[in-house]
C-alpha cells in the first residue's frame, strides 16, 4: 500500500523517528495501555480493509501502538490511512485524559468532486459520524480536512489531473472500567470512515443511511 505518511494532526510531533508496535519507555507498559493494545489486535474487520501493525510515534506520549490499513477492492487501493493509540498515564492537559486517538486518512477523488466547496465539511462529519454511530462517547475532537491537486507536465503530461483528499484528526476516547477506552470500537468507527472515503457500499442494513463517495476513477493498482 501507499502508507499513509506525513505528520498527524496531535498539535505536537510527527510519525518520523519510530518503531515497530508500541513503545513503552524503559519500563512496563500499563495494564490500561496493553488490555487497549490486545483490543485493538484482537479486533475483526470487514475483508476488503487489510490492517496490520506499524511504526508507532516516540515524542507524543510515553506508550503509543500504530496501526495502517488499506481498503482493497480486487487488486485496486482505494483508500489508506494510520491509527497511533497514545497514552500517558499522567494524563495532558490538552487531551484531558490520558488516551488519545490520531489518525490520518486518504483517498483519491475525481476532481468534480474535489472542487465541491462543501466535501471538507462533509468528511469531518463523516468522522464523527462514524464515532456516533457506534455509540462512542469521546471529547477534545480537532483536526483538518485538506483538498490537493496534482497536474503533470513534459513527460508525464499524458497523466491525467489527480486529486485527493486528506483527513487528520485527534480525539480523546473516553476510559471505561480500569481506565481503559474502548479501543475496539474506536478502531471498528475507523474502519468505518476508511470504508466511507473509499466509496465501499454500506457494511450492514444499519448502515444503509451512510453517504459514501461515488467510485473513484483509475484507484491505485497493487
Amino acid at each position: 500500500m501507499a502508507a499513509a505518511q506525513g505528520r498527524m494532526s496531535d498539535g505536537a510531533g510527527g510519525m518520523d523517528e519510530a518503531k515497530e508496535g508500541d513503545r513503552v519507555g524503559s519500563g512496563v507498559a500499563p495494564p490500561a495501555f496493553q488490555a487497549a493494545v490486545q483490543a485493538l489486535r484482537g479486533s475483526r474487520l470487514r475483508p476488503q480493509i487489510e490492517i496490520e501493525p506499524t511504526r508507532a510515534p516516540q515524542r507524543l506520549a510515553p506508550h503509543a501502538y500504530a496501526v495502517e490499513a488499506t481498503v482493497v477492492d480486487g487488486d485496486q487501493d482505494l483508500a489508506d490511512g494510520r491509527l497511533v493509540l497514545l497514552h500517558d498515564p499522567d494524563g495532558h492537559d490538552a487531551w484531558r485524559g490520558t488516551f488519545r486517538l490520531v489518525t490520518l486518512v486518504r483517498a483519491e477523488l475525481e476532481p468534480e468532486m474535489a472542487a465541491d466547496p462543501l466535501l471538507p465539511e462533509v468528511c469531518w462529519s463523516w468522522l464523527t459520524g462514524a464515532l456516533g454511530a457506534r455509540g462512542l462517547s469521546y471529547g477534545e475532537p480537532s483536526g483538518t480536512v485538506t483538498r490537493a491537486s496534482s497536474h503533470y507536465f513534459g513527460g508525464l503530461s499524458e497523466r491525467p489531473a489527480a486529486s485527493q483528499i486528506e483527513i487528520r484528526a485527534s480525539w480523546t476516547p473516553r476510559e471505561g472500567l480500569g481506565g481503559v477506552p474502548d479501543a475496539a470500537a474506536h478502531l471498528a468507527s475507523w474502519c468505518d470512515l476508511l470504508a466511507q472515503v473509499a466509496g465501499l457500499p454500506p457494511a450492514g442494513p444499519g448502515d444503509a443511511s451512510v453517504v459514501t463517495l461515488p467510485q473513484r476513477r483509475d484507484p491505485q493498482a497493487r
